[in-house]
């Protein structure tokens, strides 16, 4: 039995997940869910044995000094709770961590434990993979459920996914078998420019899901990083005409490809979603909303043949025997592969991690 002390009752809770790793290409969900833990001040309560769940030769724990005294900060899980106020309250409650190295199904077996304790009502697992997407073009992000009841309800792509998983894959399936509702958000990152941070992927996450739980998310200074961002990758495309050529043929391709989307219909809806966040509601801050098309600190072309001036790679091939993911919105019988590519997985930060 979980005991939460301290931890008071929660309304309409809601719970956002993303895991360092595999499945966080340039850091993207992880540091989205660590914008709304900082947005809104959330309180830890709880964090998992690092004992139970972490490899300390894959993710090693860290060494420092606080006043003279040594230290040690193990790689682990946390969990907190925000509460958000306005007209419709609701609570959310945050879960940061790395991808475990053991253990899996007692890991998820502890999340939804406190998901049971907790009253959660839906829990939201952020992911972000590698894809063939333009810099230049709004992120693509997919929502895909196991539910067929929330996949119809809530518009989202119902998963026929055969193949390697992460442990964002674990715990959808989980949540599905232990009769609690949920839903993967993933945002495609350029697989030429992976390296952390990409606030305009992190940036993509979180207006989808402020659509999808009902929130206004306070943006702070993220909309900023994400056009600065941009810029960054524009300046370094246009230093090599083979980047500059790639990046053309991916933005043809995107454009084509989506020129189907382009009805009445979709524009109708672009323009319900631009409505309600003209309207502003619970837990919009000053200054209003920012869209997904703009956008941080520098970034790195990165160069997949060696030393020397990043050259642009060929696209990769994707499916679960590549180790590759397909870019969102491929189909539902597809899943996001790994976030390769996107800075050391075995590092930990003191946000995650506990002493």
């Amino acid at each position: 039995m979980i005991e939460l002390e301290g931890v008071p009752e929660l309304i309409d809770p809601v719970m956002v997940a993303a895991f360092e790793g595999w499945n966080d290409a340039g850091d993207a969900a992880s540091t989205a869910v660590g914008h709304l833990d900082r947005e809104w001040k959330g309180e830890v309560f709880a964090a998992l044995d690092a004992e139970d769940y972490y490899d300390f030769q894959v993710n090693r724990p860290t060494v420092y000094l606080d006043g003279g005294a040594r230290k040690i900060v193990w790689p682990t899980t946390r969990l907190s709770v925000v509460r958000v106020g306005g007209e419709k309250p609701r609570d959310l409650v945050l879960v940061r961590g790395i991808e475990p190295s053991m253990r899996w199904r007692s890991f998820c077996n502890e999340i939804l434990g406190f998901a049971h304790e907790l009253g959660v009502e839906m829990v939201v697992i952020l992911g972000a993979l590698l894809g063939d997407t333009p810099h230049t073009r709004p992120v693509p992000v997919s929502g895909v459920t196991s539910d067929a009841d929330l996949a119809r309800t809530m518009d989202l792509e119902e998963t026929r996914y055969e193949g390697p998983t992460g442990i964002v894959g674990i715990l959808q399936e989980a949540c599905t078998h232990a009769g609690v509702p949920a839903v993967s958000l993933w945002a495609a990152v350029p697989h030429y420019v992976s390296q952390p941070p990409n606030p305009k992927a992190t940036l993509a996450l979180l207006n989808r899901l402020e659509d999808l739980i009902g929130l206004r998310i306070p943006l702070g200074e993220l909309a900023e990083d994400a056009r600065a961002w941009q810029l960054g990758v524009d300046q370094l495309a246009a230093e090599d005409s083979e980047v500059a050529e790639y990046v053309q043929s991916l933005e043809e391709a995107r454009d084509t490809a989506e020129l189907p989307e382009a009805s009445g219909e979709a524009i109708a809806r672009e323009f319900e979603r631009y409505l309600r966040r003209r309207d502003g509601g619970p837990g919009q801050s000053p200054g209003g909303h920012a869209t997904e098309t703009g956008e941080g600190s520098g970034t790195y072309l990165r160069d997949t043949s060696g030393p020397g001036r990043g050259r642009p790679p060929r696209p990769p091939r994707t499916g679960p025997d590549t180790g590759a993911g397909p870019e969102p919105g491929t189909g539902p019988d597809r899943e996001p592969g790994p976030g390769k590519g996107n800075g050391d997985t075995n590092g930990n930060d003191e946000d995650s991690s506990d002493d």
